[in-house]
């Protein structure tokens, strides 16, 4: 008798994109429900170690083309800290990824900590502007000036920075279509690679949406829709050519040979984003980061405390992990691309997922060109310049249970 022959075991796909969360703010900003914790104490050392120990965990399978430090604000870690981190990335054959961006608070950039995040590999900042109006920075609760976003791009600029992204907000109580234009112009006149720029939303538990309920202001939808039309005028004409709802990325600038970039989108576009948007697996470290991989999708605690202590113990600090049926997967996976200009490209879409767009989505798409929203092309589905405007709820349309 013989024995039967042992399957063939393929090795694990290795993880192309890493999260890292950064919980840590010196204020909360009027308008934010992300999961933040104040900088006090040994926190923020015992956090560094606690992350040491995650990475460690997940090294053996990850092997990065991007890397996204998010917050919080990534750049209150001290020097020794980063210097940690970055060792500890280094020993496990982390660094050296084709995108590694770190969020920086313009009150936290230091020429110190521009210039080792450099050496050791980190070739994008995104900032945090949201206004360059000192009423509104005011108004959303930042702790920075609007001297300090000119000085921290000299910094980055001196660090050797070559692609920089900032992030601007809309549709602030307070802010006039003359406010906005003021901020559009020097912004753009910085001369970053990319601008992300974001509508005001109201979430509950934060300041706002309760200065909202208080009858303290009205939302202007009418405004709101104005100021974005303007943003993707003022953007393209700068060169920042619009590759999703919020972000605009730049095809190319003088003197730089721009890093490759997936397709349909410009050479400075969000790489570790289009991931997100495309449906790449990810490992998420850190209190309350996300991630998605070999089909599961979970999520770390929501608590600084209990992540420092799971990760210490050695184990990942998981607060829930579910398994999406592949219908419901695709579906998350159409509406996720839709924020794109580009939309989905059917064959891509159906490599992705192994469902037809044209066929499973047949009525969601008739009902959105019918609106105007999108428009269905001989080789994708994409939205229509309006339909962008209304990327939230075309993408509902896409979802499945």
């Amino acid at each position: 008798m013989h024995a039967s022959p042992k399957p063939d075991l393929q090795p694990a796909e290795p993880i192309r994109h890493l999260y890292v969360h950064v919980p840590f703010c010196s204020h909360k900003c009027e308008y934010c429900a992300f999961y933040s914790a104040p900088a006090k104490g040994d926190q923020i050392q015992r956090y560094v170690e606690a992350l040491v120990r995650e990475i460690g965990l997940v090294a053996p399978r990850c092997r990065p083309e991007t890397v996204f430090f998010g917050g919080g604000t990534p750049s209150l870690l001290g020097i020794q800290h980063w210097e940690t981190i970055l060792a500890t990335l280094r020993q496990h054959a982390l660094l050296g990824a084709a995108e590694f961006t770190v969020e920086c608070n313009p009150a936290t950039v230091s020429s110190d900590k521009a210039r080792l995040l450099r050496s050791a590999g980190v070739n994008r900042v995104s900032m945090g502007v949201q206004s360059l109006d000192e009423g509104l920075l005011e108004r959303l609760g930042r702790v920075h000036s609007r001297s300090q976003v000119f000085k921290s791009i000299d910094i980055l600029r001196d660090a050797g920075f070559d692609n920089l992204s900032i992030d601007l907000m809309f549709a602030i109580p307070g802010q006039t279509m003359a406010l906005w234009e003021a901020t559009l112009d020097e912004a753009l006149a910085l001369g970053t690679e990319h601008l992300s720029c974001y509508e005001v939303i109201y979430e509950e538990d934060t300041p706002l949406y309760e200065q909202l309920k208080a009858g303290r202001f009205d939302v202007d939808e009418e405004l709101a829709c104005a100021q974005y039309d303007r943003l993707v005028e003022r953007a393209d004409a700068a060169g920042l050519h619009q590759y999703e709802v919020a972000n605009f990325g730049r095809a190319a600038r003088a003197g730089l040979t721009p890093p490759a970039s997936p397709p349909d989108v410009p050479a400075f576009a969000c790489r570790h984003n289009v991931a997100y948007w495309r449906g790449h697996d990810f490992f998420g470290l850190g209190p309350s980061a996300s991630e998605y991989v070999d089909g599961v999708r979970s999520r770390n605690r929501a608590s600084t405390v209990l992540y420092v202590e799971s990760a210490l113990r050695g184990h990942r600090a998981k607060e829930f992990a579910e398994a999406l049926p592949p219908l419901a997967r695709a579906g998350e996976l159409a509406a996720f691309g839709l924020r794109m200009n580009a939309g989905w490209p059917f064959d891509a879409f159906a490599r992705r997922t192994g469902y037809d767009l044209r066929e499973e989505w047949a009525d969601d798409i008739a009902f959105l060109v019918g609106r105007g929203w999108g428009e269905c092309l001989p080789d994708r589905f994409r939205l229509t310049p309006r339909g962008l405007r209304f990327a939230d709820t075309a993408a509902e349309r896409m979802l499945r249970t």
